[in-house]
Formats: structure tokens, C-alpha cells, sequence
């Protein structure tokens, strides 16, 4: 489907990678693998034809579609969901107007034995049956299966897309890619914003619908899931194993080994040569041989080892003191924003030293849960924290909480206990700020280096409770394994808010599933519970549940439909919805004036002026912290107006 030839990539004379070659063929699942840094983004950019190599091709045959999905995007507004999506079918449109000035081109013409004719006639059969090929105009059903599989429901559709977090736009973004049906699909990080169910969707249909999938991902059960091959950056080469990821690590290890016997033999060969020319230098009847020993070192070719990885690095949280035996208990536990219920008549009790994990869609009330164990937000019903129960709570904004003038080794030294402290760099370099990273200041760092930065501090804070939500985001596969054999290994009591499977497999005994206002309990690991989620949506999970899954909330009495209501409901759902529908377009504006605020600060931070005017820096942390919680209200506003709708 397309060959890179011999390509090299310089950044500031330093080579990124050099000497590179490989082919990807029709329907091959390649996994681009490789630490932070190595180029796995840069080579996605250069297939995809938006950065040019400094030597070397890519050759993609002329008529064959490339499309790439990056980390970060431009996102556009003015659209709602379905007029977005349906950009991607906005060639089957260009074609169809072609064959329809062709149409009136052949009824105008007269000359129908001619032989510009005969190819006229010929140019439209071929369009015509292009289109027919590619499904034609008919794209509605398509389009919804993809936006339904990427976790967006029928009554989204005709909302704005300004609407909806940057997550949520991000999918959209995704689903104009899959509809396009490209030859070659470029996915960089594609399950940073999707939840477990439309993870488990997309990995169907890269394994049964795609073309050519090239794709980074720092999910292992992803990568298993949906690759068969492996491209592997390291020390500015690309090494190409012919199998899945898990067996791609015991073949580099393999390699690595002989590597390093490689590299031990020519070391010991180097010292020889050295050691026999030192001893015989000035002696002249050994002079040739000297000569020869000099031309022999300098034509060798220095073996390089790959870099060593730190996941075998073990790291343990810090337990605090021994918390009560029931550090959470939930009873008939409910929030509620205006109309929208986000969940009711929570029962769950956790003991002490458990480990278990909050999943379910995006928006159905697990983080929401978290803040009412914090006490962050007011709730209904009883929810109790347990005798001398110390909470280490890890979330997105725990990142703007960090000291910007401090460097990121400071900001660990100052947490640091005991021997640990000795270790500090190793623990950096687990987590990607090895070598100069750890000497930068915190304030330069980007949002997801803050957010792998908050989480080191945390491993290292004494605690008997933690509350890590989503702590994998920004994280690649040698961290994820540190992080999660720390939480193995901690000895006090763990909730996880995550949709990584691989992470959460092993982890947890207990599963909490969230959906439709109902908390379920999943007695079991992550496995066990998708095998049981997918039994009861078999004979519908929202009537009835499984053996092995039991209600922590009774099913709720079905609401009257809209057009049920008599005449004064429907005309107060109408006020109701016009008020919900200001909220949410006043905290849009509310976020955008902000975002603004913050873009301007970041831009005079960015000036060797503004980076050492103390204040700037004081307003960029109370502008950050306005906008989180403007981004809450909007969340908040956004929730009610879709309950309303429900």
C-alpha cells in the first residue's frame, strides 16, 4: 500500500532517524512503537505528507487515500454533529455533481458516433460506477452506526457541535475519518478520549472494516486487540517484528540480550587493540603492526544497545497509618443537577485494602461520585468516610496545582522520604523526564508532563485511601507498568476511574459500572465483568440484571414521554429548556472568554520579559483555576440539557 525508502529526519543537526525502510501492505494492523521522544509522531506526519524527511521517500500510489488523526487538532465550530460527520462524504458529492454536468454534457451533444463521445460516455460509466462501488449517497445509516459506535446517542445528533467537550469533538473528528473508508488510516493515540464500549467498537472495526491501520497507542489490550505487526523506533532505527505487541516484547528482549553481548564482545575487542597499541607504540619493529591496529579501531562501527527500560523500575505508594475496616460506605447516596438525576439510591461499601474500579460511559456520574467522597460537592442520602481514612486524590486539575517556579526534581525532592530520595531520578526517568526534563521548570512543562509530574508527587505523598481518576491518559506503556505495580503493591484501599483495560486487568476485585442513573456491582476483575456486560445486553441490561452482577440502585418507574404531557407540561419543558439552553450557550461564552484570557497570559509568559514577571504567573494560576471551574458549569449545564432531552 505505500513504502518509505531510505528516509532520514534531522532535527537542529541532531538525526531523529536515519536510514529508515519498510513497506505496509493492503489491510495490514501495524503498531508503531517507541519511547516518548523517539519520532512514532513525526513518522506518522511524514507518511500522512504534512512534514517532510531530510533525505528519503515515501511513495503512496497516486490514486490511494491517506488519513491521519494527530494527538491535538484545530477543532471547527458552526456545525452540528451530523453536518460535521457528513464532511466526510463530501467527495461522493464532488462526484456526483461531475457526473451530473457529464449527464447534461451527453444530452446537449449530437455527435454520438464520435470518438469524443464514445470517451465521454466512458469517463461517466467509470465515475458512476465508482460511486455505486463506494456506497453512493446513500450514507445516513453509516454514518449513525459510526457516531452511535463512538458513543454519541441519536439525540445528539442535531445538537452543535460547541456543545460538546473537546473529547466529544475529538470523536467526531475520529468518525469523518472511519467514514471516509481511506486506504491508509494514520491514528495517533486514538483512545485518549473514548470510553471502554467505544474502544471495544473501534477495535471491530479496524480489525474488520479498515484498510492499511498504522497506529500509536500506549493501550496494550488496544494494541493486541487490533495489530499484527509491530514497527519498533529505537536508537534511530525502525526494527520490524512480524507479530502482535505481547509477542513483541519477548522478541526484543531477545534481541536486546544479544545486543548486549554484541556490544560486551567489541568492547572487549576495542580495549585489545587498545592495549596492544599502547604497549608497542614505540617500538619500531613493531611499527606495521601498530599502524594496522589504528586503521583496524577506527573502521569499526560502534554497536548501540537500546535504551534501558525503567518499568523494572518498582515503586511502592506510601501507606499512612491503618485506616477503619469500611473506608467508603454509600447509602441510598444520589446527586442531582436541577432535573437531570445523575445517579440515585447508591448502596456500596468499601473495605478496607480493596482495590476496585469505576467504569461506564463518559457523563454518567463516576468522577461526580469521586468529588462527593471528597466532600467537593453537596450530595443527597449518606455518604460516609471511615475512621482515620487519609485520601490521595488524583485528577486532571492536580496538575494546575503544582509550584511553576520549582524545577521538576525539586517538586519530587520536597516529597521525598528516606531512601527514596536516592532514587528520585530513576523514578523521573520511569516516567519520561529523564536526563535535562528533570531540570526544567515546571511552568514550561506541557499540560500532559504537569499531569505525569502530579502523579509522581502523589506516589510518593503517605496515604491510606487513593482516588486516581483517569491516571493513565498521559502516560506511555513503562509507566502504566510502575504506576500499576505501585497501586499492586499498596496496602491500603484503591478506587480507579479508568477505561484501560490492560491497566485495570489484574488490578481490581470489584467492578462498579455506571449508566442511565444505576450503579452496578461486578463481583470480579475487568474481564469478568466485560464478559458478564456482554451477557446482559443480550436480554437488556437496564430491565434486568445478570447473576453476576447485582443493581447498587433499584430500576426507576419509566417516565411519561414527551408527547404524553398535557399541554401546561409541555409548555414548562419548553421554559425549562429555553433556560437550560442560556445556561449552557452563557458558560460556552463564559470558557471561550477565558480560554482567551489564558492564550494571551501564556503568549506574554512566552516573552523573556513575561517569564520573569512574578505576577504574570500569579494571574495565569487564578485564570486557570477560573476556567476549570468554568468548564465544570458548562459540563454541569450540558448534562441537565441532555437529561431534559432523555
Amino acid at each position: 500500500m505505500f513504502s518509505v525508502d531510505n528516509l532520514k529526519v534531522e532535527f537542529a543537526a541532531k538525526p531523529l532517524f536515519d536510514d529508515v525502510s519498510f513497506v505496509v501492505n493492503d489491510r495490514e494492523r501495524v503498531a508503531l512503537m517507541g519511547k516518548n521522544g523517539a519520532g512514532k509522531s513525526t513518522m506518522l506526519k511524514i507518511i500522512a505528507g504534512l512534514q517532510q524527511p531530510t533525505s528519503g521517500t515515501v511513495s503512496i500510489p497516486r490514486d490511494a487515500t491517506v488519513a491521519y488523526l494527530p494527538q491535538v487538532m484545530v477543532l471547527s465550530d458552526g456545525q452540528t454533529v451530523r453536518q460535521e460527520a457528513e464532511k466526510a462524504f463530501a467527495h461522493l458529492h464532488e462526484m456526483q455533481a461531475q457526473l451530473d454536468k457529464m449527464n447534461d454534457e451527453m444530452m446537449q451533444r449530437t455527435d454520438y458516433e464520435s470518438e469524443a463521445y464514445m470517451e465521454l460516455v466512458e469517463r461517466y460509466t467509470h465515475l458512476n460506477d465508482r460511486l455505486h462501488m463506494m456506497g453512493g449517497l446513500d450514507y445516513q445509516g453509516e454514518l449513525e452506526r459510526t457516531l452511535q459506535g463512538l458513543g454519541f446517542e441519536r439525540d445528539d445528533f442535531d445538537r452543535p457541535t460547541s456543545e460538546f467537550s473537546g473529547g466529544w469533538r475529538m470523536r467526531i473528528e475520529l468518525a469523518k475519518l472511519l467514514l471516509q473508508h481511506p486506504d491508509v488510516l494514520l491514528l495517533d493515540e486514538p483512545t485518549n478520549h473514548l470510553d471502554i464500549e467505544s474502544i471495544q467498537w473501534l477495535e471491530q472495526f479496524l480489525q474488520t472494516r479498515a484498510g492499511a491501520v498504522v497506529l500509536v497507542s500506549h493501550d496494550r489490550a488496544f494494541i493486541n486487540n487490533v495489530t499484527t505487526r509491530t514497527l519498533e523506533i529505537s536508537c534511530g532505527k525502525v526494527y520490524d517484528y512480524k507479530v502482535k505487541y505481547d509477542e513483541y516484547l519477548v522478541l526484543r528482549q531477545e534481541r536486546r540480550e544479544q545486543q548486549l553481548r554484541a556490544y560486551e564482545n567489541q568492547q572487549k575487542e576495542i580495549a585489545d587493540i587498545k592495549a596492544f597499541i599502547d604497549r608497542f607504540r614505540y617500538q619500531a619493529t613493531k611499527a606495521i603492526q601498530v599502524q594496522s591496529r589504528i586503521k583496524q579501531l577506527e573502521k569499526i562501527v560502534p554497536i548501540e544497545v537500546d535504551e534501558v527500560d525503567n518499568s523494572s523500575l518498582h515503586l511502592k505508594f506510601t501507606c499512612s497509618m491503618r485506616s477503619g475496616d469500611y473506608p467508603v460506605i454509600c447509602e441510598d447516596t444520589a446527586k442531582t443537577y436541577g432535573q437531570h438525576n445523575v445517579f440515585h439510591n447508591v448502596n456500596l461499601t468499601i473495605k478496607r485494602g480493596e482495590k476496585i474500579a469505576f467504569v461506564g460511559k463518559n457523563g454518567e456520574g463516576k468522577s461526580t461520585l469521586v468529588k462527593c467522597i471528597m466532600g467537593e460537592i453537596p450530595f443527597d442520602g449518606s455518604l460516609k468516610v471511615g475512621h482515620n481514612v487519609q485520601i490521595g486524590y488524583f485528577a486532571q486539575n492536580q496538575a494546575q496545582m503544582l509550584d511553576g517556579e520549582l524545577s521538576v526534581f525539586d517538586t519530587i525532592d520536597r516529597v521525598a522520604r528516606g531512601d527514596i530520595r536516592l532514587k528520585i531520578r530513576d523514578i523521573l526517568g520511569a516516567f519520561m523526564f529523564g536526563g535535562e526534563a528533570s531540570d526544567k521548570k515546571v511552568k514550561v512543562l506541557s499540560g500532559g508532563e504537569r499531569t505525569r509530574l502530579a502523579m509522581i508527587k502523589l506516589l510518593l505523598e503517605p496515604v491510606n485511601l487513593l482516588i486516581l481518576d483517569e491516571p493513565t491518559n498521559h502516560l506511555d506503556l513503562r509507566s502504566k507498568d510502575v504506576l500499576k505495580e505501585a497501586i499492586r503493591d499498596f496496602d491500603g484501599t484503591v478506587i480507579v476511574v479508568s477505561h484501560d483495560r490492560d491497566f485495570l486487568d489484574g488490578l481490581v476485585s470489584r467492578v462498579y459500572e455506571f449508566g442511565g442513573g444505576v450503579v452496578r456491582e461486578h463481583i470480579g476483575g475487568i474481564y469478568d465483568f466485560l464478559h458478564a456486560r456482554q451477557i446482559e445486553s443480550l436480554s437488556q441490561l437496564d430491565s434486568a440484571g445478570s447473576p453476576s452482577a447485582k443493581a447498587v440502585t433499584p430500576p426507576e418507574a419509566s417516565v411519561k414521554s414527551e408527547s404524553r404531557l398535557s399541554y401546561e407540561e409541555q409548555k414548562a419543558l419548553a421554559r425549562q429548556r429555553k433556560k437550560l439552553e442560556k445556561a449552557v450557550s452563557d458558560a460556552e461564552e463564559r470558557v471561550s472568554q477565558l480560554e482567551a484570557a489564558v492564550k494571551i497570559l501564556e503568549d506574554q509568559l512566552a516573552t523573556p520579559q513575561g517569564s520573569t514577571d512574578a505576577s504574570l504567573y500569579d494571574k495565569y494560576a487564578k485564570l486557570k483555576s477560573q476556567l476549570s471551574d468554568a468548564e465544570d458549569e458548562w459540563a454541569e449545564a450540558v448534562e441537565q440539557m441532555e437529561a431534559l432531552n432523555d
